[in-house]
């Protein structure tokens, strides 16, 4: 794993970002604002009803969308959880960290604790730190890693319902397979994940609202296997054009508290996706509410994106190609919603291309923070969140995915460049490159190789001088 190398001098950043958008309110501030980062899990990029889903229902999200500011052009630096989600607390390509790949449960590595993470940054500024959730970035003792860094080891001051075993095929009520230790508290039978992490990141709210605090809400859902509440499933089973699949031969009773239910694999309108958004949506509105209640809302910012792409086996991704595990838009381009009206500009668009590796300099900058960190390959797009029509300095967008075999999804080891309209995708195993203009053909399905040859030719050239600055090994 690498080591921190560059270090930057002290730096003052403060929120100076002035706005010409006249919905955009100056309100003064106690004190620091409040974040929480909200992440679900292979969620889709067209997935809530912000972003054109007419099945699925996410009636809190679409709220936050429309007083706050979407973007549609976010970038997620891999098609895959662990290099996202390292990328997001570091602040660099995930190549240049080092992780590239999901970590395996007996991965021997894990992110570096000599990075200064998200986290600790903000514990750094004065703020009580708090992960209710997936944490993704390390091998565990209990599948005999060498070593484990979990989240209390990265700047979490609370670390609540996060995992200490493999995560693969998903556990949603209790007992949960991928932290046995965890003891139910809700009440009923059948206590469900989703309900239990929104519980938790209130609850986390309540008992650290007198000072400044980061909540990352990091979902498991919508991550396969697929499974919903049973009422919700019936609920959303009804709706017209419901998609449908089998009961797993490993569920032959149809039980529908036990994995592999009846239409967990329906390949469009899964009714079990819907339920699992619909309750991590619900989640959103209890956050919201109990923000309110505090008196707290104006002075939060509440971010919700997702780490990588939709399964294409159980959602479309439309219009976007493809999905997880691969370099298609469809498996790196997400939603994003950005809220505080208070600050930022209400119900405005953003189309220019952000990749989420800028958030840790953009967070940096809007809390106005003072502190010693890494070197960033993110920019900060604060400037956007006050001047949605603004637009941050020229850059390429690169995704470097290896991979000893193609991963189970379809992906397949590549790597990628983004500069101004053209992608290059540059096949690894096969020796071939596709080239697209994303402003005529955003679904990826006209391959211009052969005929902008001399296109394919600098965008190599660029990929490669990349992959050599941040050590990029295929």
């Amino acid at each position: 794993m690498k080591k921190f190398l560059a270090v930057l001098g002290v730096v003052a950043l403060a929120s100076s970002c002035s706005s010409s958008n006249s919905r955009t309110a100056s309100v003064p501030q106690a004190r620091q604002p409040n974040v929480i980062f909200i992440l679900a899990d292979d969620l889709g990029y067209s997935e809530l009803g912000a972003y054109g889903n007419t099945f699925n229902e996410t009636p809190n999200l679409d709220k936050l969308a429309a007083e706050g500011v979407r973007f549609t052009s976010a970038y997620a630096a891999a098609p895959v959880c662990s290099p996202y989600r390292a990328a997001l607390m570091v602040g660099q390509y995930p190549a240049r960290i080092g992780i590239t790949d999901y970590l395996r449960p007996d991965a021997a590595g894990h992110l570096d604790t000599a990075y200064v993470t998200l986290a600790e940054m903000f514990q750094q500024n004065g703020y009580k730190t708090g992960i209710v959730g997936k944490w993704h970035l390390s091998g565990y003792l209990n599948h005999k890693a060498p070593e484990e860094t979990l989240p209390d080891k990265h700047g979490f001051d609370e670390v609540l319902i996060s995992e200490n075993r493999g995560i693969a095929n998903g556990t949603y009520f209790h007992p949960y397979h991928f932290n046995r230790e965890v003891a139910k508290k809700l009440p009923g039978d059948k206590e469900y994940l989703t309900d239990r992490q929104n519980v938790e990141a209130v609850e986390f709210i309540e008992r650290n609202k007198e000072k400044p605090f980061f909540l990352y809400l990091s979902h498991y859902g919508v991550h396969t296997q697929l499974h919903g509440k049973p009422a919700l499933v019936d609920k959303f089973r009804k709706k017209p054009g419901a998609g449908t699949s089998a009961p797993s031969k490993e569920n032959p009773d149809n039980d529908p508290y036990k994995k592999y239910p009846s239409d967990y694999w329906a390949p469009k309108n899964n009714p079990h996706l819907a339920a699992q958004l619909y309750s991590i949506d619900e989640g959103v509105g209890m956050i919201m509410e109990k923000l309110k209640s505090l008196g707290l809302d104006k002075n939060t910012i509440v971010i919700f994106t997702s780490d990588n792409g939709g399964e294409s086996n159980v959602t479309s991704n439309a219009p976007l190609r493809a999905g997880k595990s691969t370099l298609y838009e469809g498996g790196v381009r997400e939603p994003l919603i950005v809220w505080n009206p208070s600050r930022f500009a209400q119900g405005a668009v953003v189309q220019e291309p952000v990749v989420n590796f800028d958030f840790y300099p953009t967070l940096l900058e809007t809390i106005g923070a003072k502190n010693t960190a890494q070197k960033f390959d993110g920019l900060s797009f604060a400037k956007l969140l006050k001047t949605p029509g603004a637009s941050l300095p020229a850059r390429n967008f690169y995704w470097h995915y290896p991979l000893a075999e193609p991963h189970f999804l379809g992906g397949r080891s590549a790597g990628s460049i983004r500069k101004g309209d053209w992608k290059l995708i540059e096949f690894f195993d096969k020796d071939k490159e596709q080239l697209y203009n994303l402003k005529e053909d955003i679904g990826e399905q006209n391959d211009l190789a052969k005929k902008y040859p001399e296109k394919v030719k600098e965008l190599q050239k660029d990929l490669a001088a990349w992959r050599t600055q941040v050590g990029a090994k295929i």
